[in-house]
């Protein structure tokens, strides 16, 4: 019976640490989208709006977006210990060096908790080839589908791939001419970095626009 308690002491043990370790990498877990909302309409609203629904062009989306995903970005525009950030942005670099570890969590649940106001694709040309390389990519030149990784409707995989949906074309082309030139570094394993090298601007113009339309 002693040692029945034992082990049965261990197990609970390592099941605790198991669920404080899910909770840690969950920044949804604890997190107040209520206080959120309070430094969305104070911080963020110039840019993104108070609901995430950015109405520039140059600025992205944060309304629906995996709270994961906002929590990474937000944790690699910040500097730790007078590092260079991970993620260089001057303005954004600065908006959240005042933010705290729970601030992000707050703000990238309150982001997620918001419905997306979608854009449309415009380029009636470019519509198929866009819709070509998101389905099925291009085996010639070794480039895979976007929908493998991002899914179907680019709704994207919570804490793994993002949500592209919706997206305003002109953000999404920027972001991967970035990750192609290595401006933007913070994509794991340089995934998107190896896939946007084999990408041409016009092929990067005619996904961007599709994604735009997706829902």
């Amino acid at each position: 019976m002693k040692l029945k308690r034992i082990l049965l002491a261990v197990i609970g043990s390592a099941l605790s640490l198991s669920v404080v370790g899910a909770l840690a990498a969950d920044p949804a877990a604890k997190a107040d989208p209520a206080k959120g909302k309070t430094i969305a309409s104070t911080v963020c609203v110039a840019c993104h709006s108070a609901d995430g629904n950015s109405v520039i062009p140059g600025n992205p989306k944060l309304a629906g977006q995996s709270a994961a995903y906002l929590y990474k970005q937000l944790s690699n525009f910040k500097g730790a210990d007078g590092k260079q950030p991970e993620r260089v942005n001057p303005i954004m670099n600065g908006m959240v060096a005042g933010l705290s570890d729970a601030d992000m969590k707050n703000l990238a649940a309150y982001f997620e908790s918001q419905q997306r106001k979608s854009e449309v694709a415009k380029s009636r040309e470019t519509i198929e080839a866009g819709q070509q390389l998101y389905r099925a990519g291009d085996t010639a030149k070794g480039l895979p589908a976007c929908a493998a990784c991002h899914g179907p409707t680019g709704a994207g995989i919570p804490a793994q791939y993002p949500r592209i949906s919706g997206q305003f074309a002109e953000y999404t082309e920027t972001q991967l001419k970035n990750f192609r030139s290595g401006e933007r570094s913070n994509d794991p394993n340089k995934m998107m970095h190896t896939i946007a090298l084999k990408m041409t601007d016009p092929e990067i113009k005619a996904l961007s626009d599709y994604v735009a339309g997706l829902r």
